[in-house]
């Protein structure tokens, strides 16, 4: 297959010191109303980096469910891989690929588990078929077939028909609180915008252009 000649070239716009916020959460703020405006598939979506054991790195796509000045929040099963890894190694990144809007955002910080009372909160707020699956499924373990994970999701119904499904104790939650940003706007000619925030004291960031 050859592919040098897949390109394209980013027209999007620009990005400059002068029209970014001092805060990178007031930023990326603006910039998820943009991509939630631009009518872009799945904005929330942000691809999860780990590491677990061994120095060996792993990524998922996940969808942020919570953003504010505390960070970004997200749902899981708590033994699956990424769970287990961040148990290992609580420093993570996140990347949004914006790419309609020749945009990404990646963010790197440590994590934090969640209370129970806010994954009960969210929880609740979940289609029911939603939280049957989250009972369904033993996350990354291995299965020998689909009709397996349909069966016990069909036991799952049968189980609780009539009544209430309680959150499942293997189902948590986490923060992710950023010490490092970085907004990418595509630019002609692959002379890309890139701006970096570095935690400083107390409130202020540290704003650094970068080379493409």
């Amino acid at each position: 297959m050859e592919l040098e000649s897949e390109r394209r070239e980013y027209q999007f716009g620009e990005l400059n010191r002068d029209s970014l916020d001092n805060s990178p959460f007031r930023q990326f703020d603006q910039w998820m109303s943009q991509a939630i405006g631009a009518e872009i598939q799945d904005p929330t979506a942000m691809i999860l980096a780990t590491v677990g054991e061994g120095g060996h790195p792993s990524q998922r796509t996940v969808l942020l469910k919570h953003f504010g000045p505390g960070g970004f929040d997200f749902f899981t099963n708590t033994q699956s891989r990424k769970a287990k890894e961040i148990a290992v190694n609580e420093q993570v990144s996140i990347l949004f690929p914006w790419l309609k809007m020749d945009r990404q955002v990646i963010v790197e910080g440590r994590t934090e588990r969640l209370s129970i009372a806010t994954v009960l909160k969210y929880f609740l707020t979940r289609p029911r078929e939603s939280q049957l699956a989250a009972w369904s499924s033993a996350q990354s373990e291995r299965i020998d077939t689909r009709a397996m994970l349909e069966g016990e999701f069909q036991r799952m119904q049968e189980k609780f028909a009539k009544k209430e499904i309680p959150l499942p104790t293997f189902w948590g939650g986490f923060r992710i609180i950023p010490d490092r940003w970085e907004f990418w706007q595509g630019g002609e000619h692959r002379l890309h915008d890139r701006f970096q925030y570095i935690r400083g004291t107390g409130d202020a960031w540290e704003i650094n252009r970068l080379a493409p």
